[in-house]
């Protein structure tokens, strides 16, 4: 009788976590979901083409800025981004406005703030350290192997003449944009909730299942804990619309900086993503983002540590 408590309990403090976690990031990702389809519809690659500016200083802020305007998450933003280098548009900036967008955009922080909404400083980390990373990211590809030579493939397993996301529909469902639109957004949201759940899945595990005490010395120590984080954000593969309600749920057994990179890393490079610039990009240009971003994401989780420790934040 006493086992059988054990497990309903179990159950039920899963049961609580995992539905919390679903239930606040729902209407995220649906905002997301209907934003991007939005403008999958009516904003053309041409377009952001020709907003970037060509000055390599400039293109690198403003390709980093644009992600206030275009909340695409990162499993839409590559094929775009192979396609505007395609198009001319430098390798540096492009790589800054793919890095970016998924991070530094309304819908990710609103939903970031109300993961955190008792500590509104992860926010602002989140969106400083990601804009600054992806600036980063663009300057050393400019600067590498890559300023004169293009990264993007020729070919592709995306479809070249279907819709910005990807997805295999026309850019125009037929003569009706509503139906576009509808059709984008459900795509979307399906394939987001996939990860979330799964995402949600694991972390609830995670928190009936692990003792705090066993994990207490590794989630506390300012180096361990961002490794660990790390990854997790390549594992879990969570879609940037919803990863601020995971990351939440670890934030009291983990360091800030360890969450920090979580929410820095995750939707620059995950496991999806991984496979996504590996069909769009040449194999040297992928390793250099993953370097990158693994390495400047661990830097970046250890500096917040150092400072919390001191009582900077």
């Amino acid at each position: 009788m006493e086992g059988i408590n054990l497990g309903f309990e179990y159950f039920k403090n899963f049961s609580v976590i995992f539905i919390s976690i679903i239930i606040e990031a729902i209407p995220f990702i649906l905002l997301g979901s209907l934003v991007s389809a939005l403008i999958q519809i009516f904003v053309s690659q041409e377009f952001i083409e020709k907003i970037i500016p060509r000055n390599k200083i400039l293109g690198y802020i403003g390709a980093g800025l644009m992600g206030m305007v275009f909340p695409v998450c990162e499993c839409a933003i590559v094929p775009i981004a192979r396609r505007l280098m395609k198009k001319g548009v430098p390798a540096g900036a492009t790589t800054t406005f793919m890095l970016a967008v998924p991070i530094v955009n309304p819908v990710v922080l609103m939903s970031t703030y109300y993961a955190f909404y008792d500590k509104p400083i992860i926010v602002l980390l989140r969106a400083m350290f990601g804009f600054l990373v992806a600036i980063t990211i663009g300057f050393l590809i400019d600067y590498g192997s890559y300023n004169k030579e293009n990264p993007a493939k020729t070919e592709s397993f995306d479809n070249e003449r279907g819709c910005l996301c990807g997805c295999g529909f026309d850019r125009v469902y037929g003569n009706s944009k509503f139906k576009s639109i509808l059709e984008h957004t459900i795509i979307e949201f399906q394939d987001i909730s996939k990860y979330l759940i799964f995402g949600a899945f694991i972390s609830s595990m995670f928190q009936i299942t692990v003792p705090r005490n066993s994990i207490k010395s590794i989630g506390l120590n300012n180096v361990y804990s961002v490794i660990i984080m790390i990854a997790l954000a390549f594992l879990l593969s969570i879609c940037s619309e919803a990863d601020a309600f995971i990351a939440k749920t670890f934030s009291a057994q983990f360091t800030t900086g360890s969450i920090i990179a979580f929410l820095v890393l995750g939707p620059m490079l995950d496991i999806k993503n991984t496979l996504m610039l590996m069909g769009n990009f040449k194999r040297g240009y992928v390793a250099k983002i993953i370097i990158y971003t693994l390495g400047l994401s661990f830097i970046i989780g250890c500096i917040v540590n150092f400072m919390s420790r001191f009582g900077v934040i």
